[in-house]
């Protein structure tokens, strides 16, 4: 027995212990949301009236941070354009913006809300997380006057952003971000001078925060995870899905994968622009995910993450990714390769002409090894395996290196690359590596229906994707999505 003096430092530490013990995990949350649109005008609204299709969507989302709560989250992540959708130009969209100050200023909008002026939005996100004692994420848009001293001020005086807003369970604004990388059909928003690396510190964790396009380029995600080492990102996005290898499930699951790092996806839903796929990933593989393009409904995802998942026994070991494919005897070459286009990229293709076998398929620098073996060779289905290792510039430019296996849509070859959802084909067994000139790779496994494969592959320490259960699921695709930041 401890002797009574002793009782009440005892005590201490074993709360202390236990609150240490508490916060080694969080419970997080995602909203996809079918965003309620305005009426597409190339002229402004009204306030007013802009002010009413935004309450429209945050009593939505209101509701889902309620649900959210209630289920224990500590924080919840809303969907890019989640507020007021899309379809602006400069002027129409202006009304929907407010000033949003930076985070330094101390405020809490529920309590203090007319502080910088009317702020009618923040102050509502505010109050969600204020009365839920829950973390907030929205994304919203800031304008920010400028005049003729600033050469750079656009010709109606003002720089307008996307924005990403997080408020605390107090209610008080930690962060505010300025999407840096714009889609091509933003021309509603000025691009900010300098990437912003924004993060902030929880009692489970640091967090950084970058929206939709960002993922892609090396700042400010890249940035955020390597240097600024943040255990979670936080993720709004209005995701397009682009398959064989950009649909938004398979290539945020990847990335979280090749990061090592949490990442809460809230993706838009709309099925008419292939907009859905939100999820909650950790480095091991999706904890939870939705992709549904058979209805227009929202939808809430909840899951217990690690809050510091590189000290996770969970979390997979640093990967050299070329390792084993650099040292790798080179497996038998097809005669018959070809080329075929996927997503305006020429890829190089050779077909799996054998129900099992070993395979390298090159170009340019880039070597792709496959060892494989099918569950059956059926006659009605083609694969083949791909390699690109080149300059992507349709909607941006960015340096790939890919190494893909891909069911084609048909028997027909010149079909190879295009988009296919459904597949039959079984494999016992594959194993997929590459000669890659970059650290930054993320495993994808896509089943049949868009389906991922969480804990039935794993990624070797020498760089091999190979598959873990006996005969896997129907496949779309295999690949290893390489991105080469310093060639961009």
């Amino acid at each position: 027995m401890l002797p009574s003096q002793a009782l009440l430092p005892a005590a201490v530490f074993a709360l202390a212990a236990l609150q240490a013990l508490a916060s080694d995990t969080f419970i997080a949350a995602v909203y996809e949301h079918a965003v309620i649109l305005p009426d597409p005008t190339e002229e402004r609204i009204s306030p007013n009236d802009a002010l009413a299709l935004m309450n429209k969507n945050m009593d939505v989302l209101e509701g889902a941070i309620k649900e959210a709560a209630q289920q224990g989250a500590h924080i919840i992540v809303t969907p890019e354009d989640g507020i007021y959708g899309w379809r602006f130009t400069r002027e129409s969209i202006y009304p929907y913006l407010e000033d949003i100050p930076d985070p330094v200023v101390n405020w809490i909008p529920c309590t203090d809300p007319s502080r910088f002026g009317p702020a009618p939005v923040q102050e509502r996100l505010s109050c969600m997380a204020r009365n839920n004692s829950i973390y907030v994420v929205a994304n919203v848009g800031d304008k920010k006057p400028c005049d003729s001293s600033d050469p750079s001020c656009p010709g109606d005086g003002r720089y307008q952003y996307n924005t990403d807003v997080v408020f605390d369970p107090q209610g008080k604004l930690v962060a505010r971000y300025h999407k840096y990388n714009l889609f091509i059909v933003e021309s509603q928003f000025n691009y900010p001078k300098e990437p912003e690396a924004i993060t902030f510190e929880t009692p489970f964790g640091k967090f950084g925060i970058f929206t939709c396009f960002d993922i892609l380029f090396y700042e400010p995600a890249v940035v955020l995870v390597s240097k600024m080492q943040v255990d979670t990102v936080l993720f709004p996005t209005a995701w397009m899905n682009v398959l064989p290898f950009l649909t938004a499930v398979e290539f945020h699951s990847a990335w979280a994968m090749g990061m090592r790092v949490n990442v809460l996806a809230a993706n838009t839903h709309n099925t008419s622009m292939a907009m859905t796929g939100s999820g909650i990933y950790a480095p091991a593989g999706a904890k939870t995910y939705s992709y549904n393009m058979k209805t227009e409904d929202g939808h809430l995802l909840i899951a217990e993450l690690d809050a510091h998942p590189r000290l996770s026994p969970a979390s997979p070991p640093a990967v050299s990714w070329n390792s084993y494919a650099l040292n790798a005897e080179t497996f038998s070459q097809h005669d018959h390769e070809f080329i075929g286009i996927i997503f305006q990229d020429n890829f190089t293709f050779t077909e799996l002409t054998k129900p099992g076998g070993n395979l390298t398929l090159c170009q340019k620098d880039l070597c792709c090894h496959l060892s494989y073996q099918m569950a059956e060779k059926r006659d009605d289905e083609v694969y083949v395996l791909g390699a690109f290792d080149g300059l992507h510039v349709i909607e941006g430019q960015y340096y790939l290196q890919i190494c893909t296996l891909l069911k084609c849509p048909s028997t027909d070859l010149s079909t190879c690359g295009q988009p296919v959802e459904t597949a039959q084909t079984e494999f016992e067994m594959f194993s997929l590596s590459g000669t890659f000139g970059t650290s930054y790779v993320f495993p994808e496994v896509l089943y049949s229906g868009v389906q991922l494969a969480p804990g039935e592959f794993e990624v070797l320490n020498d760089g091999r994707l190979i598959s873990k259960k006996k005969t896997t699921k129907p496949v779309v695709t295999v690949t290893l999505f390489g991105r080469w930041y310093e060639r961009d």
